[in-house]
């Protein structure tokens, strides 16, 4: 996720979730705040599909997904 285009394509699939504020998305490394927890799996799983890695860091005030671009 080191392209805009890759930032773009993560962007789209976050923006399909209703539950979902983007809180920073760079090169990388995307952040987001999830309202309702159990929503996360889907994310994952909607950026797993569109080509990304996914590995899922969480912390008290939200949890944030690292994504690999293209891979």
């Amino acid at each position: 996720m080191q392209s805009t285009h890759c930032q773009t394509r993560v962007n789209a699939v976050v923006n399909e979730f209703e539950d979902i504020k983007i809180e920073r998305l760079e090169a990388g490394r995307l952040t987001v705040l999830i309202e309702r927890n159990e929503i996360e799996e889907q994310l994952v799983s909607a950026i797993t599909r569109a080509g990304y890695n996914v590995t899922p860091e969480r912390s008290e005030k939200s949890s944030s997904c690292s994504t690999g671009c293209c891979g």
